[in-house]
């Protein structure tokens, strides 16, 4: 006797090899969120915008650090942004692909295309905006990767022992 099922199946297949196949809900995404900051907010930090205004692959080589977390140093990715932009004048190339692997790694609004427009179009905003919003997310941008984790590990260390009692002169 065939009963049809009270709801239509959806999600993604568990069992492929059973006869009736076992249905898992889709997975959940993340919902995106905003910028912490605009595009154009410089005047948050004027200090990085003249920097980044100055010596662009500085700022860039600072952010691209934190985004592939310590795999590559800021000299190098610097450095390297720096002869693209020299050689061929078109840094923006490199830059907005860590634009775009730095969207999926905290989940922010935006694509690819945007993420290449506003590097083209804005260069200097937009490694601004990626330093201020790494900045908010609160890492220390002057120590690196490296820094931010071994600050972060300290810290903890610190938290979890007790404060010793100094003994010394009584009254």
């Amino acid at each position: 006797m065939y009963q049809p099922p009270s709801a239509a199946a959806t999600g993604l297949p568990v069992s492929a090899n059973s006869a009736t196949s076992v249905y898992a809900p889709p997975p959940l995404s993340k919902p995106l969120v905003e910028w912490t900051t605009g595009l154009c907010d410089c005047c948050s930090n004027p200090g990085n915008c003249c920097l980044t205004l100055c010596c662009p692959c500085i700022t860039f080589g600072r952010v691209s650090e934190i985004v592939d977390r310590g795999s590559t140093s800021c000299g190098v990715n610097g450095t390297f942004y720096a002869l693209i932009c020299c050689v061929f004048g078109c840094g923006y190339v490199y830059s907005c692909c860590y634009r775009s692997k730095m969207r999926q790694q905290y989940g922010l609004k935006g694509n690819d295309c945007t993420d290449c427009m506003i590097h083209c179009c804005c260069e200097t905003c937009a490694l601004c905006q990626e330093y201020r919003e790494l900045q908010n997310r609160g890492f220390n941008m002057d120590i690196g990767w490296h820094g931010n984790v071994e600050q972060r590990t300290r810290g903890i260390a610190m938290a979890t022992t007790a404060p010793t009692a100094e003994s010394g002169m009584n009254r």
